[in-house]
């Protein structure tokens, strides 16, 4: 067993798009709208589907903006460089929430990130050693 996909709904698919891709540096895996059911479903990820773990974006026609919650925590992302990698997500006009730097009670670099719908984004720095 693996973990296929996470999925988050988005209030506008082609916002969330842009930043996955633009900003974060994703690809477009695969994307299929359903008239039918009313919502679009969009893939992205680093690689392919059948390597790792990818993202699905959900896209209901007609909702805009959805609540969080309080369950929802964090999508993570290996780096090689936290700090070089929060300037240029800025650099792309993304919204670095939490500078880069060691977690507060260990070692590891970490930062944090948000996209266009608020969901948060940590950046792990990979350790050296």
């Amino acid at each position: 067993m693996r973990i296929l996909h996470t999925m988050l709904r988005v209030g506008d698919l082609e916002r969330s798009l842009a930043f996955y891709t633009g900003v974060l540096g994703m690809k477009l895996l695969r994307r299929n709208d359903f008239p039918a059911g009313k919502f679009t479903l969009a893939f992205v990820g680093y690689g392919e589907e059948a390597d790792g773990a990818v993202l699905e974006l959900t896209h209901n026609w007609g909702v805009e903006k959805y609540e969080l919650g309080t369950g929802y925590g964090h999508i993570a992302i290996a780096v090689d460089d936290a700090y070089a990698t929060c300037a240029e997500i800025k650099r792309r006009g993304g919204t670095v929430t939490r500078e880069a730097g060691p977690m507060q009670h260990g070692t590891t670099v970490i930062a944090f990130v948000a996209d266009p719908d608020g969901y948060k984004i940590e950046l792990i720095e990979k350790r050296t050693n």
